[in-house]
């Protein structure tokens, strides 16, 4: 009887997805829990991986003609009253801040301080639309201010009730861009340009096929016009929604009093959107690339794209092994991929090497090379590939360095295609709902399923009782007759529907 393959992660993605993900995040040295429940410490690994994500956005953002500032994490309780439908999205998830003082409490330890009680509570910033937007009405006076274009990188907090690294946690990181605009023409070109810049960066730098659509109202942005997002399948048939751009139309301009005058000389309200993405995409990074042996990495986001493992027995040996290491890092770094220079590193711990070698294989690194004696003698090294598994082979040295930019794009190529053949092989078109909850039933593996429908709370209670969310209409669906597959009333174009993270 043959024996089953050793994995390096355990349980595999099909004994136990949601475990799998735990452990990939563990080996990988990606996060770990903290001591305040809900929250999490990103480890340096993990934290190179949104940088490189920050890096590479931020650049975007500023190309598109924003600008990053930085506003207050705490915002008034009245701040979030003004505008109703934004409270009450939020109202559940909000962490209250009540005193600004701590005292000896006579029972011993320490409590708030009953003379430092705040006159008006503060909330810890779960999003920033209306901070912001009083700044704005403070800055904006003329037609000719406008627009104004304002990326801000910060943490927040919405209070999760279960959390899971990375994918929902209380505190995450993110980015959160609010513009303002003369017209609804041009904020509504804003929301669109986001969300194409969003697409853009999940496929391209992440590898991550992406369905650029609009939410039903159900799914929309508390106290937005519309909600766009870009939508991602996961290996586990889940859908994950990766990014929004919010059209807020003049709702939060009117609570917040965001008036100018205008060419005409008339004070009028304007036009605002906000658009974000967070620490969540390193969790949709995992679950999109990874296997059983732990993290693959896009070479675009890998903190390292080489990491050299020198092999030796004693000094004689290392001498010679690490020097001819550290001659090919520096030929390696003056390489260059996706405009920067390739990123090594040489990994000489006094540690086993079978251990090491996991080590790097969990960490998901691109390409891994071993070099020992022998390779050093016949001037090659012995190359393997994270994305395809397997032992690897070898390889002239001055042939590797030659092609290593062309290797990390075929990477990175090869990554997106295979997630793509993934999404595609799990998308069905339904039109009864029989199908539908066949298809949704407890065990059924699911997927992306592209249905009939018609927005409102008939559609959203049967989608409540099966545990299935709507994600999206797409953005570039056809129009196209039918009839709503939950309510039988006429439709002409099709959602996308899944189980969500």
């Amino acid at each position: 009887m043959p024996k089953s393959p050793k994995n390096a992660i355990s349980p595999t993605r099909t004994e136990n997805y949601p475990e799998w993900y735990q452990q990939v995040v563990k080996a990988a040295d990606l996060a770990e829990t903290s001591d305040v429940r809900g929250c999490m410490v990103i480890k340096p690994w993990g934290y190179a991986i949104w940088e490189n994500i920050q890096r590479t956005l931020d650049g975007m953002f500023k190309a598109t003609g924003h600008e990053n500032a930085y506003f207050p994490l705490f915002i008034p309780m009245s701040f979030l009253e003004k505008e109703a439908q934004h409270v009450e999205g939020f109202a559940k998830e909000c962490a209250v801040v009540t005193h600004h003082r701590l005292e000896p409490d006579p029972d011993g330890g320490l409590r708030p301080a009953p003379s430092a009680k705040l006159d008006e509570p503060l909330i810890v910033r779960p999003t920033s639309e209306t901070i912001i937007g009083a700044t704005f009405a403070r800055w904006l006076e003329s037609y000719r201010d406008l627009p104004i274009l304002i990326n801000q990188w910060a943490n927040v907090v919405r209070w999760e009730l279960r959390s899971r690294m990375f994918l929902r946690t209380t505190e995450f990181l993110w980015q959160e861009g609010h513009t303002v605009h003369a017209t609804e023409e041009e904020a509504r070109k804003e929301t669109r340009l986001m969300l194409d810049v969003y697409a853009d960066f999940a496929e391209n730098v992440m590898g991550m096929p992406v369905i650029k659509g609009e939410k039903t109202e159900g799914e929309r942005f508390p106290g937005a016009v519309a909600t766009y997002s870009i939508e991602a399948l996961m290996q586990d048939g889940k859908a994950l929604q990766a990014g929004t751009a919010h059209f807020l139309g003049q709702n939060f301009s009117k609570a917040q009093e965001i008036k100018f005058q205008d060419q005409s000389g008339f004070e009028v309200y304007a036009w605002t959107t906000s658009w974000g993405v967070s620490t969540r995409l390193v969790g949709g990074l995992i679950m999109t690339h990874s296997d059983d042996d732990g993290l693959v990495l896009p070479p675009k986001l890998a903190p390292a794209h080489v990491v050299i493992l020198p092999i030796y027995k004693d000094d004689a040996q290392r001498a010679e092994v690490l020097a001819y290491c550290e001659s090919l890092k520096t030929e390696l770094t003056q390489k260059r991929y996706d405009g920067d220079p390739v990123r090594v590193r040489i990994d000489d711990r006094d540690i086993r090497g079978g251990e090491k070698k996991w080590q790097w294989v969990k960490r998901g690194v691109p390409l891994r090379l071993e070099i020992g004696p022998r390779d050093v003698a016949a001037d090659g090294l012995f190359v393997a590939r994270r994305d395809v598994g397997g032992k690897g082979q070898g390889v002239a040295r001055n042939e590797f360095i030659a092609n290593v930019s062309r290797s990390l794009a075929e990477i990175q190529q090869a990554l997106f295609d295979r997630a793509r053949q993934a999404r595609d092989a799990s998308s069905v078109r339904i039109d009864t709902l029989g199908e539908f909850e066949a298809y949704f039933q407890e065990n059924a593996p699911g997927g992306l399923a592209y249905c009939h429908f018609v927005d409102g709370a008939e559609t959203e209670a049967k989608l409540r009782e099966m545990k299935v969310t709507s994600r999206c209409v797409p953005i570039d669906a056809p129009e196209e007759s039918g009839a709503c597959i939950f309510t039988g009333q006429p439709s002409k174009r099709r959602g996308i529907f899944a189980r969500a993270y």
